[in-house]
């Protein structure tokens, strides 16, 4: 038996982002009605349930980027929200090493970046390095120190907000994978239910170009999968880890390298690596494996490693960090001392959405968010959108057309 539904807001999409441009509706406007559809029966199944859980401090990003407005603000936001909700919260800081001598003068471009975009941050010495990571190495004997770094916990983050929203009346219409949009009618039809909206935000992470492309919005976008596979300490290992230790990154591709990440559980992460998956949640073997599109994966990989010194760099230093081998020899240089009888492979997996667009031929590295008849689409929420969701949702609500 079917049935009809109205609501002023309809999401889709209950990832971090999702919920929390619910949660800033509700603080604007407490009346307005709001229904999530998900294609999951729970929250938290995809990229924000498998994130890292580092509430990252604003160092990396160009500061007049997007992500560098909303990532001090949104990382201190959500870290007080987690406190006042007596969630975990480890506040560790984090350290981030040259693994080579000549990467030492990014230390310096990293902590302008840093002062530019609101972030506490210093350069510290040999001493102060083997102090906070005793087992670690910098090349170059120096190292550079995020103290408001910290990390918590996003399946229960997630969950709790989930919570919050159902005792504000929120509507969450779960395991809804078979869905028909009709944007001229504002109307989602689901299996049994027929939902009619006001405006609509698209915030479903690894779908959200084939969402906006329902709404003749983003065609020039796709999404490329990255697989991020996760290792950890044995037990046993004579290593300990009491912050984040990361590789300076390469600044012109969206992926910061593997590193060591304590965590909540008191087990501590090596990784994620950045390998092209065979599908959008191809977390396993062949599972969640899409021909076609690997296809087109491969070709605009191709094309980019052909015409982009910076992807060239990328497959030669992180694209096979898949293998036992590469791994290891990709921590060893920021653990030196550490072996494969140290680490086995962790259970934690996730894939970043990484949008590509196809004009200019290239991964794209800021936010973004596009608008649509009646519906904005948030078609890029790749890290630091964990971190950055609270500010990250005013900025949406603050630019869209629901605003208007």
């Amino acid at each position: 038996m079917s049935s009809h539904t109205s609501t002023d807001v309809c999401i889709i999409g209950a990832g971090m982002v999702g919920l929390s441009i619910a949660y800033q509706i509700l603080k604007r406007f407490g009346n307005l009605s709001i229904v999530i559809i998900d294609k999951e029966p729970e929250v938290g199944k995809h990229s924000s349930g498998r994130n890292s859980g580092v509430l990252h401090a604003g160092l990396y990003y160009q500061p007049d980027s997007l992500k560098a407005k909303v990532c001090v603000a949104g990382a201190k936001r959500l870290k007080k929200w987690c406190e006042v909700e007596n969630l975990p919260v480890l506040s560790c800081g984090k350290v981030i090493t040259p693994q080579k001598p000549e990467l030492d003068d990014q230390l310096e471009v990293l902590l302008e970046r840093g002062f530019k975009n609101g972030a506490t941050v210093e350069i510290i010495d040999q001493q102060q390095f083997n102090e906070l990571v005793p087992d670690g190495r910098t090349s170059s004997g120096r190292a550079l120190w995020s103290p408001d770094t910290c990390i918590v916990k996003p399946i229960l983050v997630i969950q709790r907000l989930q919570q919050r929203l159902k005792e504000r009346g929120v509507t969450f219409l779960m395991a809804k994978s078979r869905l028909e949009i009709l944007p001229n009618k504002k109307q989602i039809v689901l299996d049994t239910t027929t939902v009619t909206y006001g405006h609509l935000f698209n915030c479903a992470g690894l779908q959200a170009d084939r969402i906006a492309h329902k709404f003749d919005v983003g065609r020039k976008y796709t999404m490329l999968p990255f697989k991020g596979s996760y290792w950890q300490l044995k037990k046993n290992a004579p290593f300990k880890f009491n912050t984040n230790l990361y590789p300076v990154p390469d600044l012109d591709v969206p992926f910061l390298g593997v590193h060591a990440t304590p965590s909540i559980d008191g087990v501590t992460y090596l990784g994620p690596t950045a390998t092209p998956a065979l599908g959008r949640e191809n977390y396993t073997g062949l599972q969640g494996v899409e021909p076609l599109m690997t296809l087109d994966f491969l070709r605009h990989m191709a094309t980019q490693v052909i015409i982009d010194k910076k992807m060239r760099n990328y497959v030669y230093n992180q694209a096979f960090d898949w293998t036992s081998r590469n791994f290891l020899n990709a921590v060893k240089t920021i653990i030196p001392k550490i072996e494969m009888i140290h680490i086995e492979r962790s259970s934690k997996v996730g894939i970043r959405p990484q949008l590509y667009d196809k004009d200019k031929k290239e991964l794209v590295q800021d936010f973004v968010m596009l608008e649509g008849e009646n519906s904005t689409h948030i078609v890029n929420a790749i890290s630091p959108a964990f971190t950055a969701s609270f500010a990250l949702a005013d900025h949406i609500l603050d630019n869209s057309k629901f605003n208007q």
